[in-house]
């Protein structure tokens, strides 16, 4: 007795191409993204304020980032930190932001104290409807100086922030303070 011979049906064909993978999100295409957010009044209306410490919201942000929309009472802010290795933007939507950063690259492993060099400081002013986009290897911290006035920001992340780290500063000296993972802030 033989085996019947298998029949071998070809496989469906479709007109359509899967879809290429989606690519990563420029720090440009999040400039973008945090700035139309921040201008979605009824969006930033929707923020719950507390006038003792920051509040936030987390958003959908473009091709897989991570999103924020947070709420700065008046003379908080964020202390020294970068965002461990993922680049981003952020936008004012309401009120003034102050941005201090470091326009130098920081090893990422290895130490816990630098001595920074002169004129490594950089300072800018964000009111409402501005923002700025930031490389990989950023360090700032983001103040709103206002004894009166909250003020409300939009801030994106690509990859998702896998970790952040928190520095003091004392003069020229930084020093790293803290590693934080994401279960520490979602």
């Amino acid at each position: 007795m033989s085996l019947p011979t298998p029949v071998r049906t070809p496989a469906p064909t479709s007109t359509h191409a899967p879809a290429p993978p989606r690519a990563a999100p420029t720090a440009a295409e999040l400039l973008d993204f945090v700035r139309r957010t921040a201008a979605d009044a009824a969006l930033v209306a929707s923020l719950p304020l507390d006038p003792q410490g920051r509040t936030w919201v987390r958003l959908e942000g473009p091709g897989g980032s991570e999103a924020w929309l947070i709420g700065w009472p008046p003379g908080t802010g964020t202390g020294w930190h970068d965002h461990g290795g993922s680049h981003g933007a952020f936008a004012t939507a309401a009120g003034g932001l102050t941005e201090q950063s470091l326009a130098a690259r920081l090893p990422t492993e290895g130490w816990k104290t630098l001595e920074l060099a002169e004129g490594v400081d950089r300072q800018r002013k964000l009111t409402t409807g501005q923002g700025r986009a930031f490389g990989e290897h950023h360090v700032h911290q983001v103040l709103n100086e206002s004894d009166e006035t909250h003020a409300i920001s939009v801030h994106a992340y690509y990859p998702p922030l896998p970790l952040m780290r928190r520095y003091s500063r004392t003069g020229a000296v930084l020093r790293l303070e803290q590693v934080e993972r994401p279960e520490e802030w979602q």
